[in-house]
């Protein structure tokens, strides 16, 4: 291969395995890239960054702007799961002109001036989850890139061919060889990018346990790191106060907690009902019950399966903990068949009282007062996102005052306009670098 080409072509020597998971049949092997190849990948970005940081930023955004078009004109409404969200950090990237503008003040002293300039780092890396295998790359190397760095991009083993679709579509937009260069691989892909000296900045989003990984050992090597730690350890709690109106929270409690089967960095995990509210809990578990499980591409589905069997059976194992713990089992998913998926890694929606998953599993906790429910919910340390349902304004407003959390959504009607306001960082990644 080319020693400064786009894509690097890996061996097939030793691979992961790909599975639909729906089926768990075997459809293809990523292979894992060896040291040598990695050291050519970071090679191949250290010899482009020169060419491309001295790019015109113009240049550099002409070439995005073509990328943003063709994400929209080949992705977009055709491939299953790729959703406008994703393409819109593409598009703010087209704004690089205006990102990129220093700042000047004149006359610190006598005939002197400061100016601040905004320079690329170099070769920057990113290391992506499985669950939005679009969307997150494109939060990493579009940025990274526009701004005249190179880019060492690590997908997930589980969900590589997003990635490369991408990548492709930015070589066809115009982007150099070199500029961005894929590599595939588990620890040992993670742990290199994490030493080589050559990599000035990591982008990680993922488990918790991982985060704090990378962050320690990328941070002990000298470089940045921006670890969002948003799996497992991401904790999603959402209040229901008792003058919410009932059929839009039953509504979006359901799609928080079980979409994408609750796989998401933002499912609802726990929901505290506040005061009378507590007796909506019945319809509550039979809208759940209602929900069509089925695998991702069939029409209907609601639930879909999850990311392993590995992951199944954490979940099924959590939840038997629950239950074993004490908390009141409402509604079980396990056990669940699916005809024509019977090997399929699929766990329907489960409602406990109490426990914390990574699956679709909500947790519903009561409260006599807003007060409990804030307390309860400042105690967890790992604070993601939160939401309060009311039509009080005041109410609203001492939530979002008081409460600890990195993301606040207030959702209240106002004459029947539904409004959405967010607020906040996130809490325990603070440290981590996350902003």
């Amino acid at each position: 291969m080319p020693s400064n080409n786009f894509f690097f072509c890996q061996s097939t020597l030793n691979a992961v395995s790909l599975s639909p998971q729906a089926t768990n049949e075997v459809v293809g092997r990523v292979p894992k890239a060896t040291q040598e190849e990695m050291l050519a990948a970071v090679d191949s970005c250290s010899r482009a960054f020169r060419s491309w940081s001295e790019t015109s930023i113009l240049s550099r955004q002409q070439i995005f702007l073509r990328y943003q078009q063709l994400i929209k004109d080949n992705i977009v409404g055709k491939a299953a799961g790729f959703s406008c969200a994703s393409q819109k950090v593409v598009e703010h990237t087209c704004s690089i002109t205006s990102l990129m503008l220093g700042e000047t003040l004149p006359s610190i002293t006598k005939d002197m001036d400061t100016y601040t300039y905004r320079l690329p780092l170099g070769v920057c890396a990113g290391i992506a989850p499985f669950n939005f295998p679009a969307m997150i790359p494109l939060w990493m190397f579009p940025v990274g890139m526009v701004c005249g760095n190179t880019y060492l991009m690590k997908p997930s083993e589980r969900v590589p061919g997003c990635t490369m679709l991408l990548a492709k579509l930015l070589q066809d937009a115009g982007a150099p060889d070199g500029a961005l260069n894929i590599i595939h691989g588990q620890h040992a892909a993670v742990n290199f990018i994490c030493d080589h000296p050559a990599i000035k900045a990591i982008s990680f989003v993922g488990s918790n346990q991982a985060g704090e990984y990378i962050y320690e050992r990328g941070s002990k090597n000298g470089k940045r790191v921006q670890s969002n730690m948003v799996l497992r350890g991401a904790k999603n709690h959402g209040v229901v106060m008792p003058d919410a109106n009932k059929e839009n929270t039953i509504n979006q409690l359901v799609g928080a907690a079980f979409g994408a089967a609750g796989q998401r960095c933002m499912a609802l995990s726990t929901a505290i009902f506040v005061g009378e509210s507590r007796d909506w809990l019945p319809e509550l578990v039979e809208r759940s019950r209602s929900l069509r499980v089925n695998a991702g591409d069939q029409p209907g589905a609601d639930v879909g399966p999850l990311i392993s069997p590995e992951a199944k059976a954490r979940v099924e194992y959590l939840i038997q903990c629950g239950v074993d713990e004490g908390a009141r089992l409402l509604l079980d998913g396990r056990n669940v068949h699916i005809r024509g998926y019977e090997n399929g890694n699929f766990v329907g929606p489960t409602i406990l009282s109490n426990e914390e998953i990574f699956g679709p599993v909500l947790i519903v906790l009561e409260a006599d007062t807003l007060d409990e429910a804030i307390s309860l919910i400042n105690r967890n340390p790992y604070g993601n996102g939160t939401a309060i349902f009311t039509t009080n304004g005041a109410t609203a407003r001492k939530y979002t005052h008081e409460v600890d959390v990195g993301q606040v959504r207030e959702i209240f009607l106002i004459k029947d306009a539904r409004i959405k306001f967010y607020f906040k960082v996130f809490k325990l990644n603070w440290r981590f670098g996350c902003f």
